[in-house]
């Protein structure tokens, strides 16, 4: 089987540093040698006879190869996985965040830019053996965590593989890399597992989440998940070395025209989840795969609306953000 090893291509050539956090015990483990990740795998994967994983609620028998608006049965399927070193700077350390790209998604965002991944359906099958391996590809490699994108719809797959992993050795912090469209019942299976949640709040508008995403209630499902992801892992903790070890990392994509509602998203941040929330005001938005047919995102963020953005979540009291890069425009 040929995977896309992002590191291949995007390779540190820097030696790989000691583990920032080596020797802290990622949450699973203990979980592990408890004997009770085996009750967590048993009860995600219950939630796939009559699917309800995450907040659609398809009800297809996924483990008997039925599908719902995922378009994944009972094998996970994925893209790429390798050292990364685009996401945030406390994910990325020196030696990378290991980025493990799933195939597919919950939502149907018109404007994605892993669209032939999350739309179209690029990647192959993997049995939690594969998975596994790749998990304990990253940590040789010198990886800071194990990065898990857009895992919503995998759970139970995820944590199958999660168990082989540990038996060899694995001990990376977990990243929940997700769309934010999460159930709340999910994330309790989750606690004690996952280290670092990185939710998206994409939207504060519901009409607006349901034209471009395909998704309704997303705004009222989007707070509870992130409500209960904060319970779990409390503020982001961040080691000597900028390492990101345990806690919340909320990103916020600025759309044009004011679309994603970014006052009142960081507005509910700042008031309900926690002042000292690590947040990523997210500047890089262009338009990708059908955003071009909508007038309203067929052109770039303009630098006027990022600083407005920024601005917005200084004057709702977030000062823990993401380093922005420089926003290049091109219209």
């Amino acid at each position: 089987m040929k995977w896309k090893k992002e590191g291949q291509i995007k390779g540190d050539p820097r030696p790989p540093l000691p583990l920032s956090g080596e020797g802290r015990v990622a949450a699973y483990v203990e979980l592990f040698h408890r004997g009770k990740l085996k009750e967590r795998i048993e009860a995600a994967k219950s939630l796939l006879q009559s699917c309800h994983l995450c907040p659609r609620h398809c009800g297809v028998n996924r483990l008997e190869g039925e599908v719902g608006k995922c378009h994944t049965a009972s094998k996970a399927i994925v893209s790429s996985y390798g050292p990364h070193f685009g996401e945030e700077a406390p994910l990325v350390g020196r030696c990378g965040s290991g980025t493990i790209f799933f195939t597919n998604c919950n939502l149907r965002c018109l404007f994605c830019q892993n669209y032939s991944i999350s739309q179209l359906g690029e990647g192959e099958n993997v049995s939690k053996e594969d998975l596994a391996s790749m998990m304990l590809s990253l940590q040789a490699q010198g990886c800071h965590n194990i990065n898990l994108v857009s895992p919503t719809h995998v759970v139970p797959q995820i944590l199958e593989a999660l168990e082989v992993a540990v038996e060899s050795g694995l001990h990376l912090p977990l990243v929940y890399n997700s769309g934010g469209y999460d159930s709340v019942e999910t994330l309790n299976i989750l606690d004690s597992i996952v280290d670092i949640y990185m939710p998206d709040m994409k939207y504060s508008d519901e009409k607006i989440a349901e034209e471009l995403s395909g998704i309704k209630n997303y705004p009222q499902v989007n707070k509870a998940a992130v409500k209960e992801m904060h319970r779990q892992v409390g503020d982001l903790k961040i080691d000597g070395a900028g390492v990101a070890q345990r806690g919340l990392l909320v990103r916020h994509l600025v759309l044009p025209n004011g679309l994603a509602g970014t006052k009142e998203v960081v507005n509910f941040i700042s008031k309900q989840i926690s002042l000292n929330t690590y947040s990523n005001i997210m500047a890089q938005y262009h338009p990708c795969y059908k955003a071009y047919e909508i007038p309203s995102l067929a052109r770039p963020l303009s630098t006027a609306e990022f600083q407005e953005a920024v601005k917005l979540a200084h004057q709702a009291g977030l000062f823990r953000l993401n380093k922005a890069h420089p926003l290049v425009l091109r219209f």
